[in-house]
């Protein structure tokens, strides 16, 4: 299974992105959960937001919540995550990650691993 992540840049706070991943090897987005993480020096990876399989819900860390959107194309093996209104405590490395099993927002939980997209918001 790969995953690969991009759509990450250098924007102003209030600015939008929209990160992408696109899985191959065999795993159906819709069938299997995938969840976004993102990381920053010296910290440990954070659950941002996961979509889990069938019917699809969607969870969000509370500080993103109402600025990230979580989305999923099936028919391209994709997954999205739609990002408004950036503030700089949101830059980060953004990974997209395949659930494996137990809690949604720990990083433990999932198995293969995309290489990180760099998000960088600042003025």
């Amino acid at each position: 299974v790969q995953l690969q992540a991009s759509g990450g840049g250098l924007v102003l706070p209030g600015d939008s992105l929209r990160l992408s991943c696109s899985v191959s090897g065999g795993y159906s987005v819709d069938y299997y959960a995938i969840g976004w993480f993102r990381q920053v020096p010296g910290k440990e990876r954070e659950g941002v937001s996961c979509m889990s399989s069938k019917p699809g819900n969607t969870y969000y860390l509370e500080s993103v919540k109402g600025r990230f959107t979580f989305t999923r194309d099936n028919a391209k093996n994709m997954v999205y995550l739609q990002m408004n209104n950036l503030k700089p405590e949101d830059t980060a490395v953004y990974y997209c990650a395949t659930h494996n099993s137990g809690n949604y927002g720990s990083s433990s939980s999932y198995r293969y691993w995309g290489q990180g997209t760099q998000v960088t918001v600042s003025s």
